[in-house]
This record gives C-alpha cells, structure tokens and sequence, in this order.
C-alpha cells in the first residue's frame, strides 16, 4: 500500500553539500494572517541527492511544458505583465512567482 501526500505548494528549497531539501507546506484550516488567508505551514520535507533533484526539476519541466501545450496553465512570462508594485504585493516569496 502507498501513501499520498498533499501539499500546497514548496516553502523552501536547501541545498547542503550534495544534498537538497525541499520543504512541502500546505494552507492551514485555522490560522489566519493580517488579510484573513490561510497561513503557509510546513508539512514534510523531501531530501535527495542533488542529482535526483536535477532530475527532478528536468522531469517536472517536461510535463509543465505538456500542460503548457495542453492549455491546462500558462507561464507567467505569457501572460500580460503588471505593474511592478501590484507583482511585489501579491507574494513577495520567489517559489510562487
């Protein structure tokens, strides 16, 4: 038997020497920040070697690419770009821009 995970999205990714780390997190159902939306709270953390993550990242481009093609997502390269300060307000974090 298997187990599944879910997770919101990545809050930090660590590379140690050869090692990387990569922090899952998920919404939280009950802790709210200043804008009432859920807080980020950390879930699970993956560690790999830095080739597997390097796979990894390969692997998952080519299915991004799959569902770029499928007009399932869009880059947000692609789409129109907004003024700087309403991109900053959104989320200052890289892992979500």
């Amino acid at each position: 038997m298997s187990s599944e995970l879910y997770s919101d999205g990545i809050g930090e990714i660590t590379v140690t020497g050869s090692i990387v780390r990569i922090d899952l997190m998920s919404l939280s159902a009950t802790e709210r920040d200043a804008s009432n939306n859920p807080k980020p709270e950390f879930r699970q953390r993956i560690v790999m070697p830095v080739e597997a993550f390097a796979n990894a990242v390969d692997l998952m481009q080519k299915a991004l690419g799959g569902l770029v093609e499928a007009g399932a997502v869009r880059r947000i390269s692609d789409m129109q770009a907004p003024a700087a300060d309403a991109a900053q307000s959104q989320n200052a974090s890289p892992n979500f821009n």
